[in-house]
């Protein structure tokens, strides 16, 4: 089984790579280290780290030397994170110390969620029903984003050959994603985030109408609930059995309902393609959540185009994590890797039996691993928490 700890690059040249290694190996009982290669902003409590307590890394980065020629046609251009170049490149250096025996090496790569490069490339973002840009979601469905996001894949597997690449926001993103002092005095519902999220940009519309989805009938339904639902003095449920009762919700609309299964396409597509892009001996792995569809992720689709998924168990109690890898067990179907992810968070997980029981029902023989967040976040007693849920 793969056990690995989601792991920034800053954390690693403040604490220092063999600190690092003796603590996922002999206090966590890892065997795998999930690198951020390609990275957001934020602001990041560092409990850890001897040299700072907050960081705000820079957004919208690569954490590794791209090699130059896989850049030169592209017309979005990636920009190397400063640390890097100071501090030196962290992921050859795992990747020479997994050559030496030291623990595999994961590439936890930010694909499409990216405010820096939609703020320059404004033509490649998500837009709603109304044409209004969300500048940190590039589309799945624009050519130089799939493009971006291809030679981020291939430059990363043919430049350090990791054992794995996995694939963060490879789709479409929600309205509500915790941008900069967000702000809604509407109170939305979770099917109006939805509806927000959905994107009728250019692109979109123009390859949902070649597979022969009428967007534009969509966008001006979506238009008018979305107006609706910004005239109610109080919030209203449109859908109360949403999300759970997926995509059923919206079959009496025949239109908007064609057009939501079109929108798994584009994600679907692009992941095949960056398994394509990708070197043959690096697994590409999709980290999704139990209700991906919401951002155009079909898991069994997603299973056919590349070598498994990397399930989510956030805010999940151990009956529902138990749930969740059947069902997604069931989708991938019995060849493909299939793992999951916790967090390491208080008050989710308050303590060691807690993580213990959460962890539990992904110990099972067709679990092929688990990945815990994040090394750097959290103090570091509760690396001992994961080495005891791992203990046999």
């Amino acid at each position: 089984m793969q056990l690995s700890m989601w792991t920034y690059p800053w954390d690693i040249q403040d604490i220092g790579l063999e600190t690092v290694e003796r603590d996922l190996k002999q206090r966590a009982g890892l065997n795998m280290i999930s690198l951020a290669t390609s990275y957001h902003a934020g602001r990041f409590l560092q409990p850890r780290s001897p040299k700072r307590k907050a960081y705000f890394p820079e957004d919208g980065t690569i954490y590794f030397k791209p090699t130059a020629a896989r850049w030169a046609d592209l017309a979005i251009q990636p920009k190397v994170a400063d640390v890097i170049g100071e501090g030196g490149d962290v992921l050859g250096q795992l990747v020479r110390r997994r050559e030496a025996g030291g623990p595999g090496v994961s590439c936890w790569t930010v694909c499409l969620h990216n405010t820096r490069l939609g703020m320059l490339y404004p033509q490649a973002v998500t837009r709603n029903a109304f044409g209004d840009p969300n500048y940190y979601n590039l589309c799945p469905s624009h050519v130089d984003a799939r493009a971006y996001v291809r030679s981020l894949v291939a430059d990363i597997s043919h430049g350090y050959r990791p054992d794995r690449i996995e694939l963060e926001s490879p789709c479409f993103m929600g309205f509500a994603h915790e941008y900069h002092h967000e702000k809604d005095g509407v109170g939305l519902t979770p099917e109006d985030d939805f509806l927000l999220s959905l994107c009728f940009c250019p692109s979109c519309l123009d390859r949902a109408a070649k597979a022969g989805a009428d967007g534009e009938a969509a966008r001006k339904l979506v238009a008018q609930w979305i107006v609706e639902t910004c005239e109610r003095a109080v919030p209203a449920r449109r859908f109360p059995d949403f999300p759970a009762g997926g995509l059923d919700v919206f079959r009496p609309w025949p239109e908007l309902h064609a057009y939501l299964v079109w929108r798994f396409e584009p994600v679907t597509s692009l992941v095949a393609e960056l398994r394509e892009v990708a070197h043959p001996a690096t697994k590409v792995l999709v980290i999704d959540l139990k209700d991906g569809w919401l951002g155009g992720c079909d898991l069994a689709a997603l299973g056919k185009v590349c070598d498994g998924a990397i399930l989510c168990a956030y805010d999940m109690q151990p009956d529902d994590v138990g749930e969740l890898l059947k069902a997604g067990r069931k989708a991938l179907g019995a060849e493909k890797f299939l793992g999951t992810g916790y967090r390491l968070f208080y008050p989710e997980m308050s303590g060691p039996d807690v993580l213990a029981a959460k962890v539990k029902p992904a110990r099972r023989p067709d679990i092929d691993g688990i990945n815990f967040y994040n090394y750097g976040l959290v103090p570091a007693a509760r690396l001992d928490w994961v080495g005891s849920a791992l203990s046999p």
